[in-house]
């Protein structure tokens, strides 16, 4: 086989699995919780990880997707944001939108990043994962130790950047 017939063939593999709307799914699952809200950007979101740093969490902006909050968060104060985090949840959304997925999210096959599982351990309680089913609408709140105690299987990875 020639290298470009190779390269063709993994992009049409690639195609018919890829989750191209992920983040939409994401914001969908987002708009659904009244007391969530998408990951904030720009200065709101270098002033949230600020305020984290503070307090001994470092995170990366890529380990979250969403917040949970009883109230909006006031990203310009950072002593009254310090204490509003104390009562945000940090919620990674991972979409599914094959008809494979059974209820209950049997037969869901996705990554958790490196990111996403230092947060989960920086957090504890206060970081959770919500799978959405965008076929169904499903929504399951979860975390990522009991992700991986319902795992049937896990495959570990590293991904590298050339």
């Amino acid at each position: 086989m020639k290298p470009i017939d190779l390269i063709t063939s993994r992009r049409v593999h690639l195609a018919r699995f890829s989750n191209r709307s992920g983040a939409e799914g994401e914001r969908t699952a987002a708009l659904i919780q009244s007391d969530w809200t998408e990951r904030p950007r720009g200065a709101a979101l270098a002033g949230l990880l600020a305020a984290l740093k503070r307090d001994g969490v470092i995170l990366k902006a890529s380990s979250f997707d969403a917040l949970a909050t009883p109230s909006p968060l006031d990203y310009i104060d950072q002593e009254r944001l310090r204490s509003q985090l104390a009562l945000t949840t940090f919620i990674e959304i991972k979409t599914a939108n094959q008809p494979r997925v059974k209820p209950g999210f049997a037969g869901f096959f996705f990554a958790l990043t490196e990111a996403e599982i230092q947060a989960a351990n920086q957090l504890g309680e206060r970081h959770r994962v919500a799978l959405f089913n965008k076929l169904t609408g499903e929504l399951l709140l979860t975390s990522v130790p009991e992700i991986l105690s319902r795992s049937r299987s896990t495959n570990w990875q590293v991904s590298v950047q050339l």
